[in-house]
């Protein structure tokens, strides 16, 4: 399985819900690629917020070598699941996709805990970045529930 994390800018929630992710699947020996991508292309090349590293180190999770890209139109393709933080997201990654069978692809991270909420951005600091972290944990642990 491919699975593709994606938020606004590929710096604060993908990549965290990408080093969850992969996280999880090496704690349960699971074995899936997954990579995040942002919608737009702000900080492509960049690093994840500082904000977001520090508060995966605290979790024992290193994402600091990530580096922030666009989703491009093949990896409709080529990811089996792209897994939005928030409606505006999926709103945007949908634009990609040309067929049904594509936009069954698309889903919205927190479905994968029983929950059609979105992810808010922490990036203004109006939601914290480990309230965030709280979340895609509980939804990253669907995901591996789905995989099993």
């Amino acid at each position: 399985m491919k699975i593709l994390m994606v938020c606004l800018g590929n710096i604060c929630r993908s990549p965290l819900a990408e080093g969850i992710l992969k996280d999880k699947l090496i704690k349960n020996n699971l074995n899936a690629e997954v990579d995040s991508a942002g919608t737009g292309a702000w900080h492509i090349g960049n690093p994840p917020d500082q904000r977001s590293i520090e508060i995966a180190h605290e979790q024992g999770i290193d994402i600091s070598q990530q580096k922030a890209r666009k989703i491009r139109s093949i990896d409709i393709d080529y990811y089996d699941l792209l897994l939005v933080m928030d409606e505006q997201n999926k709103k945007d990654v949908l634009k990609y996709c040309h067929t049904p069978s594509e936009r069954q692809k698309v889903k919205k991270i927190m479905t994968y805990c029983d929950s059609n909420e979105d992810v808010p951005d922490p990036y203004y600091g109006e939601f914290g970045f480990k309230n965030v972290f709280k979340l895609l944990d509980q939804a990253c642990e669907g995901v591996i529930d789905s995989i099993r």
